[in-house]
């Protein structure tokens, strides 16, 4: 019994595709889910451009705070893009198959997008901390090529992590059980199928989780703490809630997407139903990236303005 199972093993080292579970396999639910997130997908898209275009074209919001903003829903919509489309796909095809290839080519995408999420908020962090705890040498501190070098760190960081990642996927052999209890190819679940010794991803999992996405997330706090520290030391309170209100909109997209990652982790942690953790998941992959905008256009009145001037040109 034993050599049999491991000659099984062995002539099935080679996945040719996985099976995706996705949220349910009710058909009727699948159709209400499939015009759900099809419309969650537009207006991500739709907002995102919008931020990039209300951006671009109003010369008043040309400042580093900004810029990280355009690239931040930049990021956004290639992060919705990497799996919400073949979500759809395979609802409207009713196949849950995906290809070894495909796999592996999302699953760098969605380790390099987050990755490049969580760079690009501790980029914008910084900002503040300069525009706030040195007003006087911000011009200086933050100047288009500091701008341009944090955004290209920040790819170059993404890249390398997600790069790593899918190298040591690459060596890992697949044995019969190729069901992905996600509606995503996501790293750990990937792990979880192999019948490879997967120590050594496991050990880089968590240590590139401490480098590549701890250092970012504390460089975050660090700076906030500056800044009120900053703050608390100015006697005059409008001053006060003057630096605070332009930090307003970073924070709550930090709160979203730190927070929204942290619920996925603790249902991971207290549930064993697959399709609860999958709908978890949904919480850093999709609503983040859908809310962005929403958060920037309504808490933040030069943005509000910009919007105003942009629907004045396209109609």
């Amino acid at each position: 019994m034993t050599i049999e199972r491991n000659t099984e093993y062995r002539n099935q080292t080679f996945a040719s595709e996985f099976i995706l579970l996705g949220l349910t396999d009710d058909p009727e639910l699948q159709l209400i889910l499939f015009g759900i997130f099809l419309f969650i997908y537009l207006v991500t898209v739709l907002g995102n451009i919008i931020i990039i275009l209300a951006v671009s074209l109003d010369s008043h919001l040309h400042t580093p705070m900004y810029f990280f903003l355009c690239n931040l829903s930049f990021t956004d919509i290639c992060f919705i893009t990497s799996t919400v489309p073949k979500m759809l796909m395979n609802i409207q095809r009713q196949s849950n198959a995906i290809s070894y290839a495909d796999c592996i080519t999302q699953m760098y995408f969605v380790v390099f997008l987050s990755g490049m999420e969580n760079f690009l908020l501790a980029a914008m962090a910084y900002d503040r901390y300069v525009a706030i705890c040195h007003p006087l040498r911000y011009t200086v501190m933050m100047n288009p090529s500091i701008c341009i070098v944090l955004t290209l760190l920040s790819i170059f960081s993404s890249m390398i992590d997600a790069l790593l990642h899918i190298l040591l996927v690459l060596r890992l052999s697949f044995c019969t059980y190729l069901e992905i209890p996600q509606f995503f190819c996501e790293l750990a679940h990937i792990i979880k199928l192999s019948c490879s010794d997967t120590l050594i991803n496991n050990i880089v999992v968590y240590m590139a989780t401490f480098i590549f996405g701890g250092l970012p997330f504390w460089g975050i706090i660090l700076s906030y703490v500056k800044i009120v520290y900053s703050v608390l030391k100015k006697p005059s309170i409008r001053g006060n809630y003057k630096a605070l209100s332009t930090c307003g909109s970073h924070l709550s997209v930090v709160f979203l997407f730190y927070g929204s990652v942290i619920g996925v982790y603790i249902s991971f942690a207290v549930t064993d139903s697959t399709r609860k953790t999958a709908v978890a998941s949904v919480l850093y992959t999709v609503v983040p990236q859908m809310l962005n905008p929403f958060v920037y256009s309504l808490r933040n009145k030069d943005m509000k303005e910009a919007v105003k001037k942009l629907s004045g040109v396209i109609m």
